[in-house]
C-alpha cells in the first residue's frame, strides 16, 4: 500500500530573484519595492530578496559583469548557452560577433564565461532550500530574460511542486502568455505593476494551497481563463501614498559579506513616480487628437496613467535610506522626474547639507532654474530625452521638444556642470534627407556641449510604432532574428518577444544616417580632447565685465579664440541666455532699428556663438562662473 504525500504546509516564506545582468552597483528597485510592501501588507510573511546578480558580478569581475550588462544581446547569449547547450557553438559565434563591436568584450573567452556563470548559478541553485518555500517570484527586465529562464527550469528540476511566478516589465503584453504557454515550468506571470497581483496570489495559494488554477486577470495570467470577463489586464495601486520605503536590507546584508577587495559603495535605486506624465498627457478628454507620449517609446507598458509619491514622502525616503546604509548616491529610477513635486524635494535635500550624488532623467523642456536647483542639490548626472537634433524628426517621435529646446538645455548643463547623457536616436522609419541636414546644422553649433550616444532605433513591442506600423511606413512586423539564435526554433514561433523587427526603409535609413555618425564620432573625440585635463574649462564661456563681456572659445589646437561685445551688442548676447523669439528681441531693444539687430543676430550665428531655428536665437556660452543675475534692466531669468 502506496505511503500518502502529506500535504506541504503554509509556511510564509516566499523568495524574490533578481537574476543577471542589472547594474551591479546598485540593488534591485523591483525586489526592494516588493519586499516592503509584502511585509506590510501581509506581515506574517517573510520574504527573502536575492540580488544574485551581485554574486555573479563578484564571481566573474566586475569589469567583464559591468561590459556584458550594458549589452543586451550578448548578456542574453550567456544564459542562453546553458540553455540550450546543443546550440552552445551557434551562440558562441553570435556573442564573438556582437563583441567585435564593443572593446570591453572583444577579449571574452565565451565558453570559459559560460562555464564560470553555470558554477556560480548552480551552487546558488543548491545552496538555497527552494523546497522549504511558498513561492519563487523572478523579476525579468532588460537582459533577464534567458537568465531568469535558465533559473526557473533549474528550480523546477529541484523543487517540482514549488509555485514558481514572473513578472517585469519585458515580458507584459502578449509576451507574458506566451511565455506561461511555451515554458510549462512557470505558474503564473505577473503583467504590470506587481504588488496588488502579487499580493492576492499569496492570499489564494495560503487559501488553496497551490495557484496554477488561479483565474487570469487583474495583472495575473494562467493557464485558467479569466472569471470575469470585464477582468482588467492591470491590478495597481491607485496611487503611491501608502508605499513604504524600499527594502534593500538582503542587498547590502549580501554585500557585506564580500571580502574587502570587493565591497564598494552602491546606489540606492528610488522613485518618486510611476508612467510618464507626457505619454498621460495624450489621453483623457479634449486631448484625443494628440499622439499618447512618444512614438518609440514602450517603456511604460506596466503602468496606467502617471502617479507620483508626495514631495514629503520622497524627501523622507532618501534621508532615511542613506543614513541606514550610509551611503549618498542615489539614482532616481523615474521615467522623468515629476515636474510638480522636484522643485521642492531637491530645493529640501540640498537645505540638508548633505554631499549627495543623484542621477535622474528629465525632459528638454526642463527650465534652467530647475536644473539650478537639481544641481544645488547634487545632481550631478542626468539623462535627458533628447533623442534628435532636428525639430522635424523631434515632431515625427512626438516628443513635444524642438532643436532649440535640446540645444539651451544642453547648454545649462554644460554651465552648472551637470553630466548629461542623453541619446540620438538614428535610423527612424520616416526619417528623410531634411532631418539629417538639420541634425549636422545642428551638431555645428553642438560641438561646445557633451555629445550624445547614437542609438539606432529598435521597434519596441506595444510603442506606437509597433501599433500603428503603416503610420511609419513599416510593412511587416516580427520578432527580432537574433531571438532566432538564442531560442529554438519551436519557441520563436510561439513567443512574441517585446525586441521586434520590422520590413521597412531600413536600409535607407542606415545609407543616410552615416554622416550623423561620422559628425558625432568626430564630436566626441573633440570633447574628449578639450577636456582630457583636470578642471578644464567649458569650451566656449562668455566673461562678463560689465559695460563689455569677453568670449572665449578653447580649441584643440592653437591659442583660443577671443571675441569682444560692447553695449547694445552685450546686452543683446546676455538676453538671449536663454532661447528668445526675435519679435522678443526686436521689441525689448525697441530703440535700435530691426535691420541693425538682425545684422547683428547674424554675425553671432554665421561665427557659431549662437544658434538660430525658426526665427528663435540663444546665446551658446556659458559664464566663465554660473549665473549671475546680469546688471542689465528688465532682464529675467530663463
Amino acid at each position: 500500500m502506496a505511503t500518502p504525500v502529506p500535504e506541504k504546509k503554509y509556511s510564509h516564506q516566499i523568495a524574490l530573484v533578481s537574476a543577471p545582468w542589472p547594474v551591479f552597483s546598485r540593488p534591485s528597485i523591483q525586489l526592494g519595492v516588493l519586499k516592503a510592501y509584502l511585509k506590510n501588507a501581509l506581515p506574517e510573511l517573510d520574504v527573502a530578496s536575492h540580488h544574485f546578480f551581485l554574486s555573479l558580478a563578484r564571481a566573474i569581475g566586475y569589469p567583464v559583469y559591468q561590459a556584458l550588462s550594458r549589452n543586451t544581446w550578448p548578456a542574453e547569449s550567456v544564459y542562453a548557452a546553458l540553455l540550450y547547450p546543443e546550440r552552445e557553438a551557434r551562440i558562441s559565434a553570435f556573442f564573438r560577433k556582437q563583441a567585435k563591436q564593443h572593446t570591453a568584450l572583444a577579449q571574452i573567452d565565451f565558453s570559459e564565461l559560460v562555464q564560470k556563470v553555470k558554477t556560480a548559478t548552480d551552487a546558488f541553485i543548491r545552496q538555497t532550500h527552494w523546497q522549504s518555500l511558498d513561492l519563487a517570484g523572478f523579476s525579468v527586465c532588460l537582459c533577464q530574460l534567458t537568465a531568469s529562464l535558465y533559473f526557473i527550469q533549474k528550480i523546477r528540476q529541484t523543487a517540482p511542486d514549488l509555485p514558481l511566478i514572473a513578472g517585469g516589465a519585458i515580458i507584459g503584453g502578449h509576451t507574458a502568455g506566451d511565455l506561461l504557454a511555451a515554458f510549462p515550468e512557470i505558474d503564473l506571470m505577473v503583467t504590470g505593476e506587481g504588488e496588488l497581483p502579487l499580493t492576492r496570489i499569496m492570499r489564494y495559494l495560503k487559501h488553496q494551497g497551490q495557484v496554477r488554477s488561479m483565474p487570469s486577470g487583474g495583472g495575473i495570467v494562467s493557464r485558467t481563463p479569466a472569471t470575469d470577463p470585464d477582468a482588467n489586464e492591470f491590478s495597481q495601486l491607485p496611487d503611491l501614498k501608502g508605499l513604504p520605503a524600499p527594502d534593500f536590507s538582503d542587498y547590502f546584508r549580501l554585500l557585506a559579506g564580500f571580502p574587502p577587495e570587493n565591497q564598494f559603495f552602491p546606489t540606492l535605486p528610488l522613485e518618486a513616480s510611476r508612467g510618464c506624465w507626457w505619454r498621460s498627457a495624450g489621453t483623457g478628454p479634449n486631448r484625443q487628437n494628440r499622439p499618447s507620449g512618444c512614438a518609440f517609446c514602450n517603456l511604460n507598458l506596466q503602468w496606467q496613467g502617471y502617479r507620483t509619491k508626495s514631495a514629503r514622502q520622497v524627501i523622507h525616503e532618501v534621508t532615511a535610506l542613506s543614513e541606514k546604509h550610509k551611503v549618498l548616491s542615489v539614482a532616481f529610477m523615474d521615467n522623468v522626474l515629476p515636474p510638480k513635486q522636484s522643485s521642492e524635494i531637491f530645493t529640501a535635500l540640498g537645505a540638508t547639507g548633505k554631499d549627495f550624488h543623484f542621477f535622474g532623467e528629465l525632459r528638454a523642456a526642463t527650465p534652467y532654474t530647475m536644473l539650478e536647483t537639481l544641481a544645488a542639490a547634487g545632481v550631478e548626472e542626468v539623462q535627458i530625452g533628447i533623442e534628435a537634433l532636428s525639430s522635424r524628426l523631434l515632431k515625427k517621435l512626438n516628443k513635444g521638444t524642438t532643436a532649440m529646446d535640446n540645444m539651451e538645455i544642453m547648454k545649462h548643463c554644460e554651465a552648472l556642470g551637470i553630466q548629461n547623457t542623453a541619446n540620438l536616436i538614428l535610423h527612424f522609419p520616416g526619417s528623410d534627407a531634411a532631418d539629417v541636414e538639420e541634425t549636422l546644422r545642428a551638431i555645428g553649433f553642438a560641438r561646445f556641449f557633451r555629445p550624445p550616444q547614437t542609438v539606432r532605433f529598435w521597434l519596441g513591442m506595444g510603442s506606437p510604432v509597433w501599433e500603428n506600423p503603416r503610420d511609419f511606413g513599416l510593412t511587416a512586423i516580427c520578432n527580432h532574428p537574433h531571438h532566432k539564435t538564442l531560442f529554438p526554433e519551436p519557441i520563436c514561433r510561439q513567443v512574441r518577444f517585446m525586441s521586434q523587427n520590422y520590413r521597412g526603409d531600413k536600409q535607407k535609413q542606415k545609407t543616410l544616417w552615416q554622416p550623423v555618425i561620422h559628425a558625432v564620432t568626430s564630436w566626441q573625440a573633440d570633447y574628449r580632447k578639450l577636456h582630457a585635463e583636470p578642471y578644464s574649462d567649458p569650451i566656449l564661456t562668455l566673461h562678463d565685465g560689465g559695460a563689455f563681456l569677453i568670449l572665449r572659445e578653447r580649441r584643440i589646437t592653437g591659442a583660443p579664440a577671443t571675441h569682444r561685445l560692447e553695449g547694445t551688442s552685450r546686452k543683446i548676447y546676455l538676453f538671449c541666455t536663454c532661447q528668445q523669439r526675435f519679435e522678443t528681441i526686436k521689441d525689448r531693444f525697441a530703440p535700435l532699428a530691426a535691420a541693425k539687430i538682425r545684422s547683428f543676430l547674424k554675425l553671432m550665428t554665421d561665427k557659431g556663438l549662437m544658434f538660430e531655428a525658426g526665427d528663435v536665437y540663444l546665446s551658446l556660452a556659458v559664464p566663465a562662473r554660473q549665473y549671475a543675475q546680469p546688471s542689465v534692466p528688465g532682464y529675467t531669468t530663463c
